[in-house]
């Protein structure tokens, strides 16, 4: 089952149990994938459906970040419930030491020595992360880890 077909038979099974919050809020995830579809001229392929996931994740962490400097904890919880139906939805998220490995292999892999190889790295790194970790979260590593040395030598 695709992640498109899993949304909208959740969708279904939410307005079956009279679930609204899950309903409006996968109704709008399947409309964002809609919007993708006509930006891109033709349907989104899976990975770029989890891609439309992870920018509505990413877009309510920041709501909720900017509802809580504003004191509004009922948006808060809102968009937090939000948070958690669409995060179902994506792979499951890779641990930090996880993440780390990884890095560390495509330093290696590409002979990355120094922040100067920044780039190289990125390019390598994040199609394989996509969906299972956040970019700032990667791209402060790999920052870390090549100022710190952890290249090879």
């Amino acid at each position: 089952m695709t992640l498109r077909e899993r949304i909208e038979a959740d969708i279904r099974e939410a307005m079956r149990h009279r679930d609204s919050a899950r309903r409006d809020a996968l109704r709008f995830l399947k409309s964002q994938i809609q919007l993708g579809d006509i930006a891109q001229g033709k349907p989104l392929d899976e990975p770029g459906v989890a891609d439309v996931i992870a920018k509505q994740v990413k877009d309510r962490r920041e709501s909720i970040r900017m509802f809580q400097q504003g004191h509004r904890a009922d948006l808060v919880a809102k968009e937090s419930a939000e948070v958690a139906i669409l995060e179902e939805y994506l792979p499951t998220r890779l641990s930090t030491e996880e993440l780390a490995q990884l890095v560390q292999n495509v330093i290696k892999e590409v002979g990355a020595s120094s922040i100067r190889d920044k780039g190289r790295v990125m390019g390598r790194l994040m199609p394989q992360v996509r969906g299972k970790a956040d970019g700032a979260e990667v791209n402060a590593l790999v920052s870390q880890l090549l100022e710190s040395g952890s290249g090879p030598g």
